[in-house]
C-alpha cells in the first residue's frame, strides 16, 4: 500500500469516526430533551365555556397529550372521574380540567325524592343518557274507551337522572305472552312528589315510556298545549 492509499484509508477512518461522533451527539441531545420533558400522559381540555353547576359529560372535553411533569397534581387524566360531577365555577374554553374545578352533584334538593323505574333500553337510554342528564319523560297511552284515540304525553319535564343501573332482561307478564322479552334499565330520578307519582303511573299503565335528552339551556317547562299529542289532530 503506497502513501496515497494510506492517506485515503486514514481519511476514511476519520470520516467514520466523525460520523459516529455526530450520531452520538444527536443521541445525547435526544436523551437530554427526554430527561427534561419526561413521558407524556393524557389530559383533557375544554371545548367550550361551561357554566357553573352544569353537569359534566365527556363530549365537553377533548383529549390531548402532554409531558407528565408539566401537569399539576390535581389535573384530571381519566374522564371516568367526571361521572356525577358538576362545574363548581365557570370553566373557560381551552382550560385543562382539574379536580378542584368540579364537585359531586347534589343527589337531592329540598322537596325531592329518589324514584327508580325500569325503562326499555332500546327506546329509553340508547347509551346517550348518563347520571346528571336532564330528560323529558314521554308516555304513550291507549284510548280509555273503544274508539278513543291513543295519546302520547309528556309526563315529566327536566327530570334529573341520578343513576343508571345494569341492563336487565325482562320477561313479559302472563297477560302479554305474545310479546318478546325485552332488555330494560333501572333509572333513578330526583323528582318532586307529584312528578314521582306521574312517572310511576306511566311505568305501570303506559304502553311505552321513552326518555328524551334535554340540551343544556333548554327551557325547564313545556307549554300545556304541547304536552299531549294525537295523530288525528296533527296538522
Amino acid at each position: 500500500m503506497n502513501s496515497r492509499q494510506r492517506r485515503g484509508v486514514i481519511l476514511l477512518l476519520l470520516s467514520v469516526l466523525c460520523a459516529l461522533g455526530a450520531f452520538a451527539g444527536v443521541l445525547s441531545v435526544i436523551d437530554d430533551v427526554e430527561s427534561k420533558v419526561g413521558p407524556e400522559v393524557a389530559a383533557y381540555r375544554l371545548k367550550a365555556d361551561i357554566a357553573p353547576y352544569t353537569p359534566l359529560t365527556t363530549a365537553q372535553f377533548e383529549k390531548i397529550e402532554m409531558p407528565e411533569r408539566w401537569l399539576s397534581e390535581n389535573a384530571v387524566t381519566d374522564l371516568a372521574g367526571i361521572r356525577g360531577k358538576i362545574a363548581v365555577t365557570t370553566l373557560k374554553k381551552g382550560s385543562l380540567l382539574q379536580s378542584d374545578m368540579i364537585v359531586d352533584q347534589p343527589a337531592l334538593q329540598p322537596g325531592q325524592q329518589e324514584v327508580a323505574i325500569m325503562v326499555d333500553a332500546a327506546t329509553g337510554v340508547a347509551g346517550k343518557i348518563t347520571p346528571g342528564s336532564s330528560v323529558n319523560v314521554y308516555a304513550t297511552f291507549e284510548g280509555v274507551k273503544e274508539g278513543d284515540p291513543d295519546q302520547s304525553k309528556i309526563i315529566v319535564t327536566n327530570a334529573r337522572v341520578l343513576d343508571i343501573g345494569e341492563l336487565t332482561a325482562l320477561r313479559p307478564d302472563a297477560d302479554d305472552r305474545g310479546r318478546e322479552p325485552t332488555d330494560a334499565v333501572p333509572i333513578t330520578f330526583a323528582l318532586s312528589t307529584l312528578d314521582a307519582q306521574r312517572i310511576t303511573y306511566a311505568e305501570s299503565f303506559a304502553k311505552r315510556v321513552r326518555l328524551a335528552l334535554v340540551a343544556p339551556g333548554t327551557p325547564t317547562t313545556v307549554p300545556e298545549q304541547d304536552r299531549t299529542y294525537e295523530l288525528a289532530t296533527d296538522k
